[in-house]
């Protein structure tokens, strides 16, 4: 369950901060941000990249501590896992193997 949340908030700050990215005006005027002047109205003469900048980079930080953060709960979900097999809680048999049907003549 918190699992799955987890996964699902950090899907939207990757969503928010490819968009981020997308929207601010490169050093070349290459990009998103670039297409007309309605950035600059409305964030100000500087068109708002102070913001911009100070949003990429707190996603790029939670960017970086989710992934770490969902790294380290998948392992130890899958090593409980493992532990949990081996301490002969959930045992698999092993499965003969299946003869082939020879047709009678």
């Amino acid at each position: 369950m918190l699992f799955g949340l987890l996964i699902s908030l950090f899907t939207i700050a990757c969503f928010l901060i490819i968009l981020l990215i997308l929207v601010q005006k490169s050093k070349s005027s290459m990009g998103l941000g670039s297409i007309g002047g309605g950035s600059q109205m409305l964030f100000g003469g500087s068109g708002g990249q102070d913001v911009f900048q100070k949003a990429t980079w707190t996603l790029g930080v939670i960017f970086m501590v989710g992934s770490l953060g969902l790294a380290m709960m998948q392992r130890t979900t899958s090593s409980s896992r493992i532990l949990h097999n081996l301490g002969g809680l959930q045992q698999e048999q092993p499965m003969a193997p299946a003869l082939p049907d020879v047709p009678e003549e």
